[in-house]
């Protein structure tokens, strides 16, 4: 059976990864025309023929409010014009952490927009999303989704640079991130005990007593927001003379103030997936992307 003809279209903030998808799918790419007008609305065009293809909508989702309306009127606009399938390639996956009503009268926001962008798509690629209470995005998603995992990337930077990596996962959360990565190393790794007391006040302390001093700490979790959960661990590994941590996040939601102060904390090194743009952005994903697009839109 013969595959439609793919086309890139760069969603806000989104050129880097749809010129980088599109060099490693073999097609054209595009950015969607935007504008915006005095009462506060936002106008999309679509300047390239979309008739026929595969249109793929290439951007993350950090800062996802001024992103997500554009998103959905083009892929409608492609659907109106001839595309014989919209897919979403979205390194980062917004609005996954709210996964359940923590307070009373809260929206379950996770579901709702899983709703929303099902409505538009016919499918979507995303990175590592963040599952803890909702284990696979078919439990929200009504849509065809892959999920590209970047444990084998982050495992394969550390065996080339990274000698005797001892793997800490700054929470419990993080555990299923860690072990992956540990496991395709070859290294140990285990996940310290956080105590929340506000969105920038945060407790850590060991959780064993298992030590490994002759090894290189890598502290690894799939966010890194505020930076505050990987302060707390980098003064407590520095305060149990275990050394300088090196600080890995798949997903880089912090500013540069949070990187330096990780770095004046005592990390030897903050470096991140390419899931949202940061300069310690280090692991590719594009080409990964890619291969799950082949697979997904077949």
């Amino acid at each position: 059976m013969k595959r439609e003809k793919m086309l890139v279209i760069a969603l806000p903030g989104g050129a880097s990864l749809a010129a980088a998808l599109a060099r490693s799918l073999r097609c054209d790419w595009s950015e969607l025309a935007l504008h915006h007008f005095p009462d506060g609305e936002t106008g999309v065009r679509i300047d390239v023929a979309v008739k026929g293809c595969c249109v793929i909508l290439a951007g993350s989702l950090n800062q996802p409010d001024t992103k997500t309306l554009p998103l959905i009127y083009a892929a409608d606009a492609a659907l109106e014009l001839g595309a014989v399938q919209v897919g979403l390639v979205a390194p980062y996956l917004a609005y996954m952490r709210q996964d359940k009503r923590f307070h009373p009268g809260e929206a379950i926001t996770s579901r709702s927009y899983a709703r929303m962008l099902s409505a538009s798509l016919d499918f979507l690629v995303t990175v590592d999303p963040h599952l803890h209470r909702i284990h696979t995005l078919d439990e929200i998603y009504s849509i065809r989704t892959q999920v590209v995992p970047a444990a084998p990337l982050i495992a394969r930077w550390l065996r080339s640079h990274v000698h005797s990596p001892w793997l800490i996962g700054p929470d419990e959360e993080s555990a299923q991130w860690v072990a992956e990565v540990a496991g395709l190393v070859g290294a140990p790794w285990t996940v310290l005990h956080k105590t929340r007391r506000g969105d920038r006040d945060v407790g850590v302390r060991l959780a064993s007593r298992e030590r490994w001093p002759e090894h290189v700490p890598v502290l690894l979790d799939d966010i890194i927001s505020t930076g505050e959960t990987m302060l707390a661990a980098t003064r407590l590994l520095q305060k149990a003379g275990l050394g300088a941590p090196l600080c890995v996040g798949v997903h880089a939601l912090f500013d540069a103030q949070a990187q330096s102060r990780l770095l004046e904390a005592g990390v030897s090194r903050v470096l991140t997936c390419d899931t949202v743009t940061h300069a310690s952005n280090t692991i590719r994903m594009a080409p990964a992307l890619a291969r799950a697009c082949r697979e997904i839109s077949a």
